[in-house]
């Protein structure tokens, strides 16, 4: 959502002159002049010809809600006597006609549309319709030798997709059409509701980037929360681009911001209805809820609520599954010193609760090259320590049961620090930044995970800790200048810095923000016990 400023705002109870009392200012004025008197009886009936004619010609989109200059730019509701009761600070677009399309194209990230009336898809064409009422089509019979039909009144396009600069990957996603007409009872070519819905729509794509956890995250699923939960789950999911497996992995998220099941735009081909539609995503900032641009306040840490209610179902499943089958293999073979080694391993659980740290591991590119020497000494400072391997076929409520259980995470710049956003606040992020990596590592991930609450630490390597240590000159400017390197463009930022890098810590250096987030965490967990590993 981005912030909106009006050509017109006015204070509660301030007076204002709106269209017609101006331009009757302005007749009167010029009716006072001493221009009017000298003009001649025919220059003053060729003038009143002229007015007469743009009368007509203006009129229907005088009488017309629908308009985008109205819409866009106007805040005149003296039909509703409201004007000096208006919200000034409301969100263009957040009062509507029936029947209209009102667009918003101010921000560099995304562009929305809401249409209000009898909105109707017709994915053959990529369209999406919507008629008014019936007084709509009222200035038909004040003008009917110029409406002849129900011609268009407004026709905008719009790719719904949240990275609107980037062109290359905004060529990949199809543009819809929506188009307002003035009475679905004129229209012979529109087709008949074959589903009804009685709650609104909200259309967005699931393509670009997806694929990528992050866009997957910070494109889609932030945007469709920030754009969607004021509906309070009364709302109908419409996916241009749709896939399955996205269905799949997300489903549990989908489940609680919507009731209903979300609709393949493009596969299916039946006419689906609605009162109400928005098209396009709103967003706010990288893997962000600005809560001052959001109903009731929200912000991250109530979309990380939404996950914990999305995965926690699923994960008492896994562990219910989990103590079934250890029941199960000590009912085949119960012995007594089995028996007593499992009680003695819950007993040492519940007695040393020690602070849980996470490393999510990477192969290839970026990986810890020295991570088996990492986890002996994290595990020498006092840590319970587990090492994740996630893949894309990998559970996303498994990874969020590991990390809502974690008290500490650490992982090397890349996609897979999205999963910050599992982690509690309070918890410490420590992210391993390689050469190059730093502006993308702080705006993507280190100011996301301060708004979300968590304690992060940056750990900038040196290029000693670099395996291009080992390949360039150490005067050479990818080691010594790695910001004029990028400045040459994004291939020299992925073929050196981003696939062609491993790191090996400086175990040494790096221990001191071990130590300081284990004392960190310690230090919680002796303040309010109670609190540690519940769920």
């Amino acid at each position: 959502m981005v912030r909106y400023q009006r050509c017109h705002q006015w204070k509660k109870g301030e007076k204002h002159i709106d269209e017609d009392e101006e331009s009757q200012t302005f007749l009167m004025e010029f009716a006072n002049s001493g221009y009017y008197k000298r003009s001649s009886p025919k220059l003053l009936y060729l003038l009143f010809i002229s007015l007469l004619s743009c009368s007509f010609i203006l009129a229907p989109h005088l009488f017309s809600s629908s308009t985008t200059f109205s819409l866009l730019y106007s805040t005149l509701i003296e039909d509703e006597g409201l004007a000096g009761d208006m919200n000034i600070n409301a969100p263009l677009c957040s009062s509507i006609s029936d029947g209209a399309i009102c667009c918003d194209r101010s921000s560099i990230r995304s562009d929305i549309c809401i249409m209000k009336g009898d909105v109707r898809t017709q994915s053959t064409s990529f369209s999406i319709f919507v008629y008014g009422s019936e007084d709509r089509s009222s200035s038909k019979s004040l003008f009917s030798g110029i409406v002849e039909e129900n011609e268009e009144l407004q026709h905008e396009r719009i790719k719904p997709y949240t990275r609107k600069w980037e062109t290359s990957v905004m060529n990949t996603i199809d543009e819809l059409h929506l188009i307002a007409k003035k009475d679905s009872t004129l229209d012979m070519y529109q087709q008949q509701c074959d589903v009804q819905h009685d709650v609104p729509a909200v259309f967005f794509s699931t393509g670009g980037y997806t694929g990528n956890v992050y866009h997957e995250f910070n494109d889609g699923i932030l945007p469709l929360y920030i754009t969607s939960q004021h509906f309070d789950k009364k709302v109908v999911f419409v996916i241009q681009d749709y896939h399955n497996w996205w269905v799949m992995k997300y489903g549990d998220i989908l489940s609680q911001l919507s009731d209903y099941p979300p609709i393949d735009f493009s596969g299916d081909k039946r006419t689906h209805c609605f009162p109400e539609a928005i098209v396009g995503l709103r967003i706010h900032d990288e893997l962000s809820v600005d809560s001052s641009l959001m109903e009731r306040n929200k912000d991250i840490v109530d979309f990380r609520d939404v996950l914990d209610r999305a995965y926690w179902p699923r994960i008492r499943g896994l562990i219910q599954d989990e103590e079934r089958e250890a029941q199960e293999k000590l009912s085949v073979s119960p012995t007594f010193e089995s028996s007593l080694e499992i009680k003695k391993e819950v007993e040492e659980d519940q007695l040393l609760k020690k602070p849980k740290l996470l490393i999510i591991s990477r192969n290839g590119s970026r990986a810890i090259t020295n991570e088996n020497l990492l986890v002996k000494m994290a595990e020498k400072i006092g840590f319970e320590v587990e090492v994740l391997r996630p893949d894309p076929t990998t559970e996303l409520a498994k990874i969020y049961r590991a990390l809502d259980a974690s008290d500490v995470m650490i992982g090397v710049h890349g996609a897979a620090m999205t999963h910050c956003l599992f982690m509690k606040p309070h918890s410490v992020f420590i992210q391993v930044i390689p050469l190059g990596t730093e502006w993308a590592a702080e705006e993507y991930y280190g100011e996301p995970a301060k708004k979300l609450g968590l304690k992060y630490i940056g750990y900038q390597i040196l290029a000693r800790e670099s395996s291009l240590y080992g390949k360039y000159d150490r005067d050479d400017p990818v080691l010594r200048d790695p910001q004029s390197v990028n400045k040459k463009g994004w291939e020299y930022t992925k073929k050196i810095y981003l696939d062609g890098q491993t790191v090996r810590l400086d175990l040494g250096r790096f221990r001191k923000r071990l130590v300081r987030a284990y004392d960190y965490m310690l230090s919680r967990m002796n303040q309010r016990p109670h609190l540690q590993y519940s769920q």
